[in-house]
């Protein structure tokens, strides 16, 4: 149930990075500081991206469940810190919905522990 969500996303985030690149700008220049790489959010989206096909695909056929799960953990984690920062809205109606899309990531990220725990 979780595979499609990540496909979906991926394959939206790997077509189109330039969509979410600005958002992913307050995440990734840290990363890419700690790492050594080159600061390019786009490039950065399109990774993340990558890694959501290819984990999803690899989940949704039961495959390499705990390794797919793990990646799709360590991909959620940047996505959801910079696409729903609902701390930073100043709309009360855009900080409500920013925070329910936080908590559904927070809730697919328990999920794909639990996976990684048990391996499905």
């Amino acid at each position: 149930m979780l595979a499609p969500m990540f496909v979906s996303g991926g394959l939206d985030a790997f077509r189109h990075p330039e969509s979410k690149a600005a958002k992913a700008a307050n995440v990734t220049a840290p990363i890419a500081s700690t790492l050594g790489f080159r600061d390019d959010p786009a490039l950065f989206v399109r990774f993340n991206g990558a890694v959501q096909i290819l984990g999803g695909a690899l989940l949704g056929i039961g495959a390499c469940t705990r390794l797919a799960a793990l990646a799709l953990a360590a991909s959620l984690v940047p996505t959801t810190f910079a696409g729903h920062r609902f701390w930073e809205e100043r709309d009360p109606a855009g900080r409500a919905m920013q925070r329910v899309q936080f908590l559904k990531n927070a809730a697919m990220l328990g999920g794909l522990v639990l996976l990684v725990a048990d391996g499905g």
